[in-house]
């Protein structure tokens, strides 16, 4: 993003804008996942999980099992990655018929997003998605031969991460472990490099726009910059999530709010930026199959609690709402909300 100037694409409504200071958030979950190492105590751990994802729609997981030198290594070639030179960087750009590799001009919530970002995909994706325009292959930095090899083994990691939050999310509601598992047998899950360079006016602009994660969990590493602030739901606040030393934030996304049946709900969240240092992110989004219809689980469902949503493809979900990353829409990009049944309980 050398260069790059701070024009009105990346200006925030005044509703918006960043304050100059935040509150650091308190009394959010940090949840060790070591009993699961021994099985001990997963009950007692899933009902944890469970609370946090009620209450906040995000916690923070510590004891996960994920090596720390596998962590290093991604983020070692993530920085050697966008600190190649704007060619090098422009040979595996993305496009909107191939949604993977490097941008620089996303936008969220119809605002440019003061980022960068290289997506990829942890495993062999279908060649067409959804609306049979969309390919998914990965474009490698042919310069940085330890690139792949540092980001597969972390792919590799956090999808066994992802499964084991997946079978607490199913034990917290009261389902069998792996109820939820047939969902991603064919995923869509990708994996997202993001920088966010400093910017000369961090008061007008945001590194990532306020949103809520569609897919079902996201697993979050970021650096000791800080950065990551949520909407406290006691107040509306934006409140500053200080970064934990060897850990993962955890965000439940739309797709668990739809199964959950709205007992849980994901949080919205954003990302601010500053004028003096650079930030580094790794968000890894956990997504079902493309053809998966999503609608609240049959199980959670009674007379007393009927569904709150109409069932919709995610495929056809997830294929709009990465088109709107591109450009500027005329309309709010689609979000569950449209697909509520108007059922108030």
């Amino acid at each position: 993003m050398g260069g790059l100037s701070m024009d009105q694409a990346f200006v925030q409504p005044p509703e918006h804008r960043p304050k100059p200071t935040l509150t650091e958030a308190t009394g959010i979950p940090v949840i060790d996942l070591s009993p699961l190492a021994a099985s001990d105590g997963v009950d007692a751990l899933a009902a944890v999980v469970g609370a946090a994802s009620r209450d906040w729609g995000f916690f923070v997981v510590v004891g996960h099992g994920v090596p720390a030198e596998t962590v290093a290594r991604a983020a070692e070639a993530q920085r050697a990655f966008f600190s190649l030179p704007a060619e090098r960087k422009e040979a595996v750009r993305r496009s909107e018929a191939e949604p993977l590799g490097y941008y620089e001009s996303e936008h969220t919530k119809n605002v440019r997003d003061w980022k960068e970002v290289f997506d990829l995909v942890p495993r062999k994706a279908p060649a067409v998605m959804a609306d049979g325009e969309l390919v998914f292959e990965n474009k490698w930095p042919e310069d940085l031969p330890e690139f792949r090899e540092a980001m597969e083994e972390y792919d590799e990691a956090m999808e066994e991460l992802a499964f084991k939050l997946l079978e607490l999310i199913a034990r917290s509601l009261d389902l069998k472990p792996d109820r939820l598992h047939s969902f991603f047998k064919d995923q869509t899950t990708f994996l997202r490099l993001n920088h966010y360079p400093p910017c000369p006016s961090p008061d007008l602009a945001l590194g990532v726009g306020r949103h809520k994660d569609a897919g079902a969990l996201t697993i979050l590493y970021q650096d000791d910059t800080g950065g990551l602030d949520v909407q406290r739901r006691s107040d509306g606040e934006w409140v500053r999530v200080k970064p934990v030393p060897n850990s993962f934030i955890i965000n439940v996304g739309d797709l668990i709010q739809v199964w959950s049946n709205d007992r849980y709900e994901s949080a919205e969240h954003r990302v601010s930026v500053n004028s003096e240092k650079e930030r580094f992110s790794m968000p890894y989004f956990f997504n079902p199959a493309s053809y998966t219809m999503v609608e609240p689980l049959e199980e959670l469902l009674s007379e007393e609690n009927p569904s709150r949503y109409n069932a919709y493809n995610w495929g056809d979900f997830f294929s709009t709402r990465k088109n709107s990353n591109f450009k500027k829409l005329d309309v709010e990009n689609v979000q569950i909300a449209h697909f509520r049944t108007g059922v108030v309980v």
